[in-house]
């Protein structure tokens, strides 16, 4: 019972996030990591974002970056390829840290950049992209966080909410996909995992639609704004986690 007290609002959280509220996510696993152990969270997580991923995949089909997805996926393959190599020596906490501190520092300069006049709309760049999306990549192989990396290359282009929301659903869904063969061969399907994963499928798909209907009726500015303190906030979080954790 203790375990479903906390994992049904996590799965919230994933499908709030997979219906456009991009970074809401990375609170899951953390969550879920309270009640069994993080490798355990992770495997039970995925089957349950590949749900969630499609869905959002059809209700976002004709809203999405082509030029963001073209560079972004193929350079998480890297990031997925590295995760893999490394699944074994990497400490969850110190990926954390560093996913925590980037996303703290990214929103400050994001606010003041604003608060000196709004900057040039950033177009997709080729080898920012690939830095971005090989580090969101990784830290998605790792601790299911890829959205802070992904965040800050495809923010400061400013684009629509739900082109943003489209184009972080496409690029997740793919990146999701690429983990499961890696898992499968880590050992990290197992019957009672996905027995707990089919369970919350229900609300997975309910918080998923949720998460759409508020991305299409927010404005633009709002938005971004709660992006950005979403952003924040899990910043903090994931860095007060890990240096708890490594102190």
């Amino acid at each position: 019972m203790q375990f479903y007290l906390v994992a049904i609002p996590a799965v919230i959280l994933f499908g709030l996030s997979k219906g456009g509220f991009s970074g809401l996510g990375t609170l899951g696993v953390p969550m879920l990591s309270l009640v069994a152990s993080p490798v355990r969270a992770a495997a039970i997580v995925l089957p349950i974002l590949l749900v969630q991923d499609w869905l959002s995949v059809w209700a976002f089909r004709r809203d999405f970056s082509s030029r963001n997805l073209t560079i972004l996926i193929p350079s998480s393959m890297i990031g997925v390829g590295v995760g893999w190599l490394l699944a074994a020596r990497v400490s969850d906490d110190a990926v954390r840290l560093a996913i925590g501190v980037i996303s703290i520092v990214f929103v400050l300069y994001m606010l003041i950049r604003d608060r000196l006049g709004r900057a040039p709309v950033e177009k997709p760049g080729v080898p920012s992209g690939i830095l971005w999306g090989s580090l969101s990549g990784f830290t998605s192989f790792v601790s299911h966080s890829g959205a802070p990396p992904f965040q800050v290359y495809v923010m400061p282009q400013y684009l629509k909410p739900p082109v943003f929301a489209g184009t972080a659903t496409m690029f997740f869904a793919a990146v999701n996909l690429l983990k499961v063969p890696p898992y499968f061969l880590l050992g990290q399907f197992n019957r009672d995992n996905l027995f707990v994963s089919a369970g919350l499928i229900p609300v997975a798909i309910l918080s998923t639609f949720a998460g759409v209907w508020l991305t299409r009726r927010v404005s633009a500015d709002r938005f971004y704004a709660v992006i950005l303190a979403l952003t924040f906030l899990i910043g903090v979080k994931l860095t007060y986690d890990a240096v708890q954790a490594l102190a």
